[in-house]
């Protein structure tokens, strides 16, 4: 099981009742989409392993998730703070100008005023806001996603657009002596 294969879909956050049941965050834009949801694979190491859902209850402000074979509060204690993934085929399919992140690794950024600069290695989110990580001359390069710096991605040519703010690539190849 390759997890490039797979998205990670949110986390068993806390048990909820004595029986087995979680509290689940769901890291996704519209978690309605994902009520029918009949199995789900866990992250156990480095191991995503399959669970069937007994049941899901999604709500505005509270998410509900019973895995078979999870019946007691230690049995879900066990599994609080592991991750969730599905494969990446239950994604809901894009508009032709929106993109998941997971499509963008290994596409080359080309940069209006500098053309090619590097390649997309990683995206991720800081709190703040989504960057995508990019090695330029040998060191990893932070890249906002915002429209105004990553205005268009072509899928077809794996192409990410920038107009990166002046200085940005500058700030990374400063050698920082203490």
């Amino acid at each position: 099981m390759a997890k490039t294969e797979y998205f990670e879909l949110g986390t068993l956050s806390k048990p909820h009742g004595l029986k087995g049941a979680f509290h689940v965050f769901l890291d996704v834009d519209d978690p309605y989409e994902y009520e029918d949801l009949e199995s789900v694979f866990v992250q156990m190491g480095n191991e995503l392993v399959p669970y069937f859902i007994e049941d899901i209850q999604i709500r505005d402000n509270l998410n509900l998730l019973v895995l078979e074979g999870i019946e007691s509060l230690d049995a879900a204690k066990e599994l609080v703070g592991k991750k969730l993934f599905l494969p990446v085929s239950f994604l809901p399919k894009l508009k032709d100008d929106q993109f998941y992140y997971h499509e963008i690794i290994d596409y080359q950024v080309f940069d209006e005023q500098k053309g090619a600069l590097g390649v997309v290695k990683e995206v991720y989110s800081t709190g703040a806001q989504d960057v995508l990580i990019m090695i330029y001359k040998s060191k990893e390069v932070l890249i906002p996603l915002t429209d105004e710096i990553i205005p268009k991605v072509d899928k077809k040519s794996k192409i990410v657009h920038s107009r990166l703010p002046d200085g940005l690539l500058e700030v990374y190849l400063e050698d920082h002596a203490d």
